[in-house]
């Protein structure tokens, strides 16, 4: 995988506003941006169109960020997910980093952790495409 191909990233949050923020954010760090409004159509997305990492907020109708993470965990176990949530006590927190996000961003958020995340992100796509790239090296 090019080095500069795009990030392709999921955000998860049934505000509309914060989706549209998110986007212009990471669209002017080229990513490339697919949406859903609750835990229940992220998940989906995750198997349809297997992003490179996921940004899930916590509270939302039909299918909360916990329980989206804790199904994204088994089907897509190397998908990077971020939590994003303005009810962040420190056991969500705790919780959420045990099931397997990589970090927990509070609301608002900052353009600076944002830029941190798509790094974070990018970096780990790359670690998992080398990871595989060895392993169909080490068939032949």
């Amino acid at each position: 995988m090019d080095e500069q191909e795009k990030l392709r990233i999921l955000i998860t949050d049934d505000s509309r506003l914060l989706r549209k923020k998110l986007r212009e954010e990471l669209e002017r760090l080229n990513c490339e941006v697919i949406e859903a409004v609750n835990g229940k159509e992220a998940i989906t997305l995750v198997l349809e169109q297997e992003p490179d990492g996921v940004i899930l907020d916590i509270v939302m109708p039909v299918v909360g960020g916990i329980e989206a993470l804790e199904f994204i965990r088994e089907v897509a176990p190397d998908v990077p997910v971020v939590m994003l949530s303005s009810m962040g006590t420190p056991q969500k927190l705790m919780q959420c980093l045990k099931m397997g996000a990589i970090d927990f961003i509070h609301k608002p958020y900052t353009r600076e952790q944002i830029i941190h995340t798509v790094e974070r992100m990018k970096k780990l796509r790359n670690k998992r495409v080398d990871k595989v790239n060895a392993e169909s090296y080490d068939d032949f």
